[in-house]
């Protein structure tokens, strides 16, 4: 038997695939359905000299979080719905002061404390709109278990790289469905943390270029500087002077919208003679997908598009295709919050539904091929 064959839940394998990305630092608080990521790591982090502590609630999570970044490790936290509400504030402060790190949001049922053992897609908008004041936003969304192990990777390659915290957005159903993932003997392409080239001297751990991250020194590695949640200038000390403002809001916009071709990760599935397209992603894609081809079968020219990549959203697949068709669906696990979005983009170009499922229970593809037959026949 291949070793490197294993069979996973979708938390074992975001761990896997945490741990191939090279991190070192995890801190947390337990919460269902995210737990299992946590037990794992404060199991295998020791085996390689990282650290696993679990902190008194999910705002100590992700405080230590980022003070384990800081220190130059690979740092990550994992929580579901309610705890990724308490890690706004401090999720907030780790954008302003792009350090990165992984947040993991293993969705559940809300509102409140909701289905704790249920899936929901609910926090989507949480992801984009949940911390306060003007910034860009990395969320990712695996549909499969294999998945979610490439998808972790990306994860820690994108927050290396761009200096900020990226989130996944896994759901119940992914999180604690097992298939075969196939973990490679070397995984190439890891994005290493960034390091300063000009001495302690001259370093300005805030100076960089228009569309990219900083460079930000390791605590206790030489390098003293400043970090604070307001407003800064390129030495990291609060500013209010209006250019250093606004470059610093334009940077962290432009970092990630001026390298969209890098970030976006959109699959494209019987698209070429479509005229009717189907939007998802998470779970709910893989009862999209069934339907589409089901659909196909029976000679409905019916396409769509899996978003891996929810945030920052696919503009620019979903206008190439927007005059291209009658009609827009857009299967959700929750009472319509990308089909917005989609509406957006299409601007009336198409029609646009959403078609929902919000009782904890997964979408079948049934409601979803019913749902192309009844927009199909009337569009």
């Amino acid at each position: 038997m291949d070793k490197n064959i294993k069979l996973l839940q979708g938390n074992e394998a975001c761990v896997e695939g945490a741990l191939a990305a090279g991190v070192t630092f995890f801190a947390g608080y337990p919460i269902t359905p995210s737990t299992e990521i946590a037990e794992i790591l404060s199991k295998e982090l020791p085996k390689i000299g990282g650290r696993f502590i679990q902190m008194e609630d999910e705002i100590g999570g992700i405080a230590a979080t980022i003070g384990g970044s800081l220190a130059g490790r690979k740092s990550m936290t994992a929580t579901s719905g309610p705890g990724f509400s308490l890690k706004q504030e401090n999720l907030g402060f780790a954008f302003a002061t792009e350090i990165p790190l992984v947040i993991v949001n293993v969705m559940r049922g809300g509102p409140s404390t909701g289905l704790p053992t249920s899936t929901s897609q609910e926090d989507v908008m949480q992801a984009r709109w949940g911390t306060h004041g003007d910034h860009a936003v990395i969320a990712l969304a695996p549909s499969s278990v294999p998945d979610t192990y490439y998808t972790t990777i990306k994860a820690f390659n994108l927050a290396e790289k761009y200096s900020m915290p990226v989130i996944i957005l896994l759901d119940e159903v992914i999180g604690h469905m097992r298939e075969k993932v196939e973990i490679p003997e070397k995984v190439e392409g890891i994005e290493p943390r960034k390091k300063p080239t000009e001495s302690p001297e001259e370093y300005l751990p805030y100076k960089a270029e228009p569309t990219e991250g900083p460079v930000l020194a390791p605590f206790g590695s030489g390098y003293r500087y400043h970090i604070t949640g307001l407003t800064h200038d390129f030495t990291g000390f609060p500013t209010s002077d209006p250019e250093e403002v606004k470059y610093l809001k334009d940077r962290l916009y432009n970092k990630i919208y001026s390298n969209l071709d890098d970030i976006l990760d959109v699959e494209e599935i019987e698209t070429e003679d479509m005229d009717l397209l189907v939007v998802s992603y998470g779970s709910v894609s893989r009862s999209a997908e069934s339907a589409v081809l089901e659909a196909r079968e029976e000679g409905l020219k019916v396409g769509m598009l899996r978003l891996r990549t929810v945030w920052p959203f696919a503009d620019s697949y979903i206008d190439k295709y927007a005059d291209k068709v009658k009609a827009v669906i857009v299967p959700e696990q929750n009472q319509g919050q990308i089909v917005n979005e989609v509406r957006r983009v299409v601007e009336g170009r198409a029609k646009v539904f959403g078609e929902n499922r919000y009782d904890g229970e997964l979408i079948k593809p049934q409601q979803i091929l019913e749902r192309i037959k009844e927009v199909h026949k009337n569009a």
